[in-house]
């Protein structure tokens, strides 16, 4: 009986709170609607505190309220997890309030909300490109910021999603033997995201794709070919002597020099 009478109370009070709220969106005292508009957002009701902002926006135009109207209904997008709306409505805040004492806070959200909406690396990557630049006009606009470092580890985050992409490429080319393609995706990879994770995989492969082209390249480009293999195994080892690729790579090294001494040019007939 006690557990019927609580939720009968629950339901009556929902239904009450229901009715308080369409009464809010008919309502014609605009300064009522916006302070229960901040209310229903301080208890995490954001789509309703959406609606009721949006439902006396105009009325609010160019008034004291505006600014921090249209900050809460882009706060109100953020958390309902619209994060493209999300970073719209910051954005417009920037432009439309450049010196609200906000603007800092709006100006990471841009940032962050496109860093949410960043995808898996196999997808375009449009959105994490947008999110580094905006991230890089927060830190180039508020240095001191106290969230430098988060937002240096986000922009770390996406710069290594970016390098993965160029290194799925890549490596899709090497896989299919399109060494020459690969050489080039691989050598921009590397002058990109010198920092990349994955600059052993990158550089292993890049070596094995030059010794490839100079196996199968004409007799007479060969010498030059397999001189740059050699000169990337090098470089290679001088970075990771230790390597688990090694074992691979030295019998390769070997067939690069056999192939050298034949043909060098003081060995010509």
């Amino acid at each position: 009986m006690k557990r019927k009478v609580i939720v009968l109370f629950l339901a009556c009070a929902t239904v009450a709170a229901c009715g308080e709220y369409q009464q809010l969106l008919k309502s014609d005292d605009y300064s009522l609607v916006y302070r229960e508009a901040i209310a229903y957002y301080n208890r995490g009701e954001y789509k309703r505190a959406r609606e009721l902002f949006s439902s006396v926006r105009d009325v609010f135009r160019g008034r004291a309220q505006e600014p921090t109207m249209e900050y809460y209904i882009a706060l109100c997008a953020y958390n309902q997890k619209e994060y493209e709306l999300a970073a719209g409505e910051f954005r417009r805040f920037v432009k439309n309030f450049p010196e609200n004492e906000n603007v800092e806070d709006c100006m990471y959200m841009i940032g962050y909300c496109n860093y949410l909406q960043s995808p898996n690396a196999r997808l375009d990557q449009g959105v994490t490109e947008d999110a580094i630049k905006d991230f890089q006009l927060f830190l180039d606009l508020y240095p001191g910021n106290y969230r430098k470092e988060q937002v240096n580890e986000y922009m770390d985050i996406l710069r290594d999603k970016l390098s993965y992409k160029d290194f799925l490429s890549a490596e899709n080319y090497y896989r299919r033997e399109h060494y020459k393609s690969a050489v080039i995706c691989f050598e921009n990879c590397l002058k990109d995201y010198p920092g990349t994770k994955y600059r052993e995989e990158i550089m292993y492969m890049l070596f094995s794709s030059k010794f490839e082209i100079a196996v199968n390249s004409y007799e007479a480009l060969q010498y030059e070919r397999f001189t740059e293999a050699k000169e990337e195994y090098y470089f290679f080892i001088d970075e990771y002597p230790n390597s688990r690729h090694a074992g691979q790579m030295i019998p390769m090294y070997a067939t690069i020099n056999a192939y050298l001494e034949r043909l060098a040019p003081d060995n010509d007939d």
